[in-house]
Parts: C-alpha cells; sequence; structure tokens
C-alpha cells in the first residue's frame, strides 16, 4: 500500500507564514500542515533552509533529513535582505494566521519583523518564536541545537548507566519534542483568538521544553532529596522495580532484547510471569515474592528470566509475555520498523514518491482521525509554490513573478 491515509480539514483556511528551520520549528509547522493549514515555508533562494542540505553546485546527497520535516509544506523563496523581499514577507504576514521562527536570537528582529513590528500590520496574528533558551536566561543568547537541549533541560543526565558518563537519548526530543509543544500552543490560540479576534505571542524554549519532559524524574527528586541518577537499562538495579529491564533474546543481535516490566500497582504481573517462564514453583517463595524482595536479589531474578527469554526471540517473547497480561515490548529498530508491513497498513508508515528522490519511507502523523491517519504529501521543490503563493496570497500575475525572479528577490 503505497499511502493510506485522509486529507484533513481541521485547519483548512488556517495561513501559516514559516520561518523555520532545521528540525524544532519544521517539526511544529508541519503538525498544522497534516491537520490542513496552508504552511508557507519562507526560504533563501540559493540553499533554502539549512535543513536541506544543499551543496552549491552539487546534487543534494541527503535530501531524507529534510522530507521528515517539511511534508504538506509549500515552499516560497524570498531573498531577505532585500526590500522589496521584505516588503513581500510582510504583505503576507498581513494575510497570515500564524507565523513560526526559529532563527538564531535576534536574527528575526534583525530584519524588522520581530513581534512589535508584525503586531502593528496584523493584530490578529498568532506569533511563535521557538528558542534554545528562555527570555530571560542567562544563556537566552546562546545558540541550541537538540542535543544542547537535552544536555541543559535534563534528559541526558538521566540516561545511561549511573557508573559511566551521561548519554544523549537517541530520539530527538529536543527538537521535535519542543515542536509539539508550540504546535498545541497554537491550536489553543486559534481557539480562543476565533472568540476575541486577539492574536498572541507564543514562545518557547527548548530547554524550557525538556524540563517538562522530565516530570517523573523530578517526582522521583522531590520523593529522595538527591538527583535523580541514571539507572542504565541492562539489569535491574537494586532498591529500585524487579524485573524492569530488558533481556537478551535469540539470535543474539545488537537489538535483540525484550523490555519486561512489573508494576508495584498490581502484583499479579510477577505471578503472572513466573508461570509463562515455567516457574511455577516460586510462587509464594518469600525471597521472591515482593518488591522489596526481589530488590534485593535482582541479579538472579534478572539471570530467572534471561534463561527463558535466550530461548526465544524478541518478537515471540514480546507476544507471549504479553498475552499472559504483563508489559513487555520487543527492542525494534528503524529498519524493522521501517519494513513492518502492519505499520504501513494502518499508515503510520507511509510511502510518498518525490519528484527528486523517489519513494521515501517516513512516519505520518500517529493520531487517527475517524480511524485514518493523516496523509503524507512530498516536501516541496525549494521554491516550487513561488508562483502559487504570491498569486493566491498576494494577487501577483505571472509578469509580476517573472519580473521578481529576474531581480534575484525570489
Amino acid at each position: 500500500m503505497a499511502n493510506l491515509g485522509v486529507e484533513l480539514d481541521c485547519l483548512e483556511g488556517v495561513r501559516v507564514v514559516d520561518f523555520t528551520q532545521f528540525e524544532a520549528g519544521p517539526s511544529c509547522t508541519e503538525s498544522l500542515a497534516w491537520l490542513g493549514a496552508e504552511v508557507v515555508k519562507i526560504e533563501n533562494p540559493g540553499r533554502g533552509d539549512p535543513g536541506r542540505r544543499l551543496q552549491p553546485g552539487k546534487p543534494d546527497n541527503d535530501p531524507w533529513y529534510f522530507h521528515q520535516f517539511n511534508a504538506n509544506k509549500k515552499s516560497l523563496t524570498l531573498n531577505l535582505k532585500s526590500p522589496r523581499g521584505i516588503e513581500i514577507v510582510r504583505e503576507l504576514l498581513k494575510k497570515a494566521d500564524v507565523t513560526v521562527e526559529n532563527m538564531a536570537p535576534g536574527t528575526i528582529e534583525r530584519l524588522g519583523l520581530g513581534y512589535d513590528d508584525v503586531k502593528k500590520i496584523n493584530p490578529g496574528i498568532i506569533y511563535c518564536q521557538v528558542k534554545g533558551f528562555g527570555t530571560g536566561s542567562p544563556y537566552e543568547k546562546n545558540l541550541a541545537f537538540d542535543m544542547i537541549a537535552q544536555a541543559a533541560g535534563g534528559p541526558t543526565s538521566v540516561t545511561g548507566y549511573g557508573d559511566r558518563a551521561p548519554v544523549k537519548p537517541g530520539p530527538s526530543f529536543g527538537d521535535t519534542g519542543t515542536g509539539m509543544l508550540m504546535a498545541i500552543s497554537i491550536l489553543g490560540a486559534l481557539y480562543k483568538r476565533q472568540k476575541t479576534g486577539q492574536g498572541r505571542r507564543l514562545q518557547v524554549a527548548m530547554q524550557d521544553a525538556m524540563i517538562h519532559y522530565m516530570r517523573v524524574p523530578f517526582s522521583r527528586t522531590q520523593q529522595s532529596g538527591q538527583a535523580q541518577l541514571r539507572g542504565g537499562s541492562d539489569r535491574s538495579q537494586p532498591g529500585g522495580l524487579v524485573p524492569s529491564a530488558l533481556y537478551p533474546c535469540k539470535p543474539g543481535g545488537p537489538n535483540d532484547y525484550v523490555y519486561v516490566f512489573t508494576s508495584r500497582a498490581n502484583p499479579e504481573h510477577w505471578q503472572r510471569l513466573l508461570k509463562v517462564i515455567g516457574r511455577e514453583d516460586l510462587k509464594g517463595d518469600a525471597r521472591y515474592d515482593t518488591q522489596d524482595a526481589r530488590s534485593q536479589r535482582a541479579a538472579e531474578v534478572d539471570e530467572l528470566i534471561a534463561t527463558w527469554t535466550r530461548q526465544h526471540t524478541k518478537e515471540e517473547a514480546m507476544k507471549i509475555i504479553g498475552e499472559a497480561g504483563v508489559p513487555a515490548g520487543a527492542v525494534f529498530d528503524t529498519l524493522e520498523l521501517m519494513n513492518d508491513k502492519n505499520l504501513e497498513e494502518r499508515g503510520i508508515m507511509q510511502t510518498i514518491e518525490h519528484p527528486t528522490t523517489g519513494k521515501v519511507k517516513m512516519p505520518a502523523w500517529p493520531v487517527r482521525f475517524d480511524g485514518t491517519p493523516p496523509r503524507v504529501k512530498p516536501s516541496p521543490l525549494l521554491g516550487q509554490n513561488n508562483a502559487e503563493v504570491l498569486g493566491s496570497w498576494l494577487g501577483l500575475g505571472a509578469s509580476e513573478v517573472d519580473a521578481l525572479k529576474q531581480e534575484g528577490i525570489i
């Protein structure tokens, strides 16, 4: 199935001027595009969003990164160093409902497109900024990327093993996670604006967003009064939940593991697990019958479970343990997930046909609307929608668009 999905109209009629680049901002505006907004991405005429990774005079050798964060958008190239380019942007902003930017600190203001300037020409606009560090922060002017946000906001401190250096989490929570918080806030601001007609200024800092995602570790710090330590994942930790760890499966590849979790809230998880692994003889055994007892014998418990999991593939282990009413998850890697037929059939992974890259498979928006996720459309070519956007938004004719191109404005 090439592309399962529905074209959503939840945000039909909502116009977004998108000054974002790389991932944090583009994740936000892409989600709005998937929900039906018309998102016009403003790009440099020569190289576009740096996330395109275009090389002057050479073909793009890594287009896949850009595709992931700019599906369903339109591309308009504008030279923002020219007065005419700025003039056109201001005309677009007059007609926009939302604008989002995540340029380096101070850049948008130097262009004369700061909040106070834009509010004068469009009081109803939802003006959104994604920054590395918040206004008033001692690091406010610092640059930030995903790994910087994850370090400064806490996730890195709780990832890895307690006796080793911290590790940056693999997923880009700092970027995409921040973008999602901004997108949710935009929807709230648009809903309120329907009643009042008033615009809003929204700002989110990547460091602050990561602190939001650290609420469970903060709760543990409140409980203990100590910094939350890294717990690793290769064995259950003394004093912690046991079992709650990764266990090896056959055939023993780098990701052949299954995570097994037994909740404090449900003692039955342990009893069910004993039955699954054929160790019902241990039911009622005081050495293992409670969480406290198991935490004192974490290594023994781990080996009991690993003895069983080593005889099964991770898929088998997940299915058998899960069907027995015990939470279990196989460790699926990126290639396995991309090739998962079920994810494709359900539209969670969709394949698009891009005019230059060919077939590209990518994760879609995971929320299903009436049973179907939104349809993914290819990311735009650089400047692909110049004539369309300038015509439909500003009423410029073909000759006027051609003149702008000759002048190097678009």
